[in-house]
């Protein structure tokens, strides 16, 4: 398997049909700001096209390809990785997924260095986080515990899959249980929602649990 970076055409690389990875418009919007501000990115991932003699899929970069035709370029910087359809598809499944999450105190002082030298409101463009997250973690200051104890200074994503009839249910304890805060964005009123049900079953369970009576 060769790492070497090679360029290639755009015009050669074509998506693979399996992958299931999306990014939103909004980060999407980002990308393409990052690779136009820095002219730098991470080279794709991509093997020789089984059907297509001279093409090229991709396995990792779609989205980078994409901000790159938009942003008018005519090659890609990527490595060829010669691997068969169901090496392809375990890479599918995880490039795009396997990952870490940030330390909370490192990450606060990365945004502050930036701060003082961009504007929140252009980082808000660069970076993942919104606006108001930057500034409030950039304002945070030395006090690295009482911003971890907020707990939703970065949103940890829940990925679940059901059906419509469970999807209806949910939906609907979520509209009852959802606090109306004025200020709070739609889904940190969810975000809540979801903890308050959790909560009140867990302690119903405990409940249930403590008065059922021992066998002797």
């Amino acid at each position: 398997m060769s790492h070497a970076i090679r360029h290639i055409p755009l015009d050669r690389l074509v998506p693979h049909p399996g992958n299931a990875n999306r990014m939103s418009r909004t980060n999407f919007t980002k990308l393409v700001r990052n690779i136009e501000r820095t002219g730098r990115y991470e080279p794709l991932v991509v093997r020789p096209c089984p059907k297509r003699r001279g093409f090229f899929q991709i396995i990792n970069g779609h989205h980078r390809c994409e901000a790159l035709r938009k942003l008018g370029h005519t090659t890609a910087e990527a490595t060829v990785w010669n691997v068969d359809d169901e090496q392809t598809d375990i890479l599918l499944a995880t490039l795009n997924r396997l990952g870490g999450r940030d330390t909370l105190d490192k990450k606060l002082a990365l945004l502050r260095r930036l701060r003082t030298r961009i504007p929140a409101r252009k980082l808000a463009r660069l970076l993942p986080q919104t606006l108001g997250q930057i500034e409030r973690l950039a304002s945070a200051g030395p006090n690295i515990t009482a911003v971890r104890k907020k707990g939703n200074t970065f949103a940890i994503p829940i990925v679940f899959f059901v059906t419509d009839e469970q999807q209806r249910e949910i939906e609907e304890a979520i509209s009852t249980a959802a606090p109306s805060c004025e200020g709070q964005t739609r889904a940190t009123r969810r975000a809540a929602a979801l903890t308050r049900m959790a909560a009140e079953f867990l302690a119903t369970d405990r409940d249930c649990s403590q008065q059922v009576p021992r066998d002797r």
